[in-house]
């Protein structure tokens, strides 16, 4: 599957552009245009030889990571985040850094060296560094301030249909639509790719207003609920149980008589579903929907386990029961 290459691949809030020129390769025999914009939004259209509603379906590109931020004597790099990142989650995490891909590690005190008030609490990030080997700063030549850093983690397949790697928040995504524009279609679509997703939608704030769509769908990689927990605390979406929908996040409140479109259709072919945890995080759709005089907008996402971290987990069988949800919404729609 094309996620595994996409994860592998570093893209950062406002460094896209690896991502980017890979999309744009493998897309570019299935659409009829392709442009990118000033803010660097991948933007694709697939012609059909009917009319209908305008619709776009859409993903981020960029994923979280570190800014090289100053250089010590030392030799140690100072940094910051990209995007939101638990510190509890870097610790001692290998990173590959720059446009050579240096390998440098989290530096934090060895646990023997701490003393009982260290021990209790979590480190703050600018107490941190990284520590690529060098002695000096005089032997950091390869990396440069304001390089972006990202965790050095290689997509993986397991035994029992569950795949593991970064930036599944959103590749899954990009791979999803990736996938979706292989099919025919009769009706026209916008498939875009947006950038800086992670810090603060950016990306998104530009293309409802530009390409005016009457219905937007964005594919997303969201948090999943399946981990040990306090029993009254809600634990949707679990792996293994289908894709999930958003009712209402951060950004947006879903669009009613869209979601309960998606939950018919998902019922007649006979597609598991389950709904999003409410009020966690916040998706592209959150900009789309206040564009121009307002989009009916939905979003469905495959569960993911420890998003926004150096590994993340998937279930196969969701990204597939996405992937057929996704196109079937997409043609009732069209």
């Amino acid at each position: 599957m094309l996620l595994s290459k996409l994860s592998n691949l570093d893209g950062a809030s406002g460094d896209e552009g690896e991502v980017r020129r890979f999309i744009h390769e493998r897309i570019k025999e299935y659409v009829n245009t392709i442009e990118v914009d000033p803010l660097g939004n991948l933007i694709c259209f697939k012609k059909g030889r009917k009319k209908g509603p305008l619709i776009l379906i859409l993903a981020h590109m960029d994923e979280v990571g570190f800014m090289i931020t100053g250089k010590r004597q030392d030799g140690t790099l100072k940094f910051s985040k990209v995007g939101g990142i638990d510190t509890r989650v870097i610790l001692a995490k290998t990173l590959r850094i720059g446009r050579k891909k240096i390998k440098g590690v989290i530096g934090v005190k060895p646990i023997h060296l701490l003393d009982e008030e260290e021990t209790n609490k979590i480190p703050k990030i600018e107490d941190l560094y990284i520590d690529i080997g060098a002695k000096s700063d005089k032997e950091v030549k390869d990396i440069d301030i304001g390089d972006f850093a990202y965790f050095d983690t290689n997509f993986e397949k397991t035994s029992t249909g569950i795949v593991k790697g970064k930036a599944f928040d959103d590749r899954i995504g990009c791979s999803l639509i990736l996938d979706i524009v292989k099919g025919k279609f009769n009706f026209p679509f916008y498939a875009v790719f947006t950038t800086q997703e992670e810090i603060g939608l950016r990306g998104a704030r530009v293309i409802g207003n530009r390409i005016k769509p009457d219905y937007a769908i964005v594919l997303e990689g969201t948090a999943a609920g399946d981990f040990p927990s306090k029993k009254d605390i809600a634990r949707t979406p679990l792996l293994g149980k289908g894709p999930a929908l958003t009712v209402i996040d951060k950004s947006m409140i879903a669009d009613r008589d869209l979601l309960q479109r998606i939950i018919g259709i998902a019922k007649r072919k006979s597609i598991p579903y389950q709904i999003k945890q409410a009020g966690i995080g916040g998706t592209d759709a959150g900009r789309i929907q206040i564009s121009q005089r307002g989009v009916k907008c939905g979003v469905i996402a495959v569960p993911a386990r420890y998003i926004h971290s150096p590994a993340s987990l998937m279930s196969v069988n969701d990204y597939n029961n996405t992937l057929k949800l996704a196109v079937s919404v997409l043609k009732d729609l069209g």
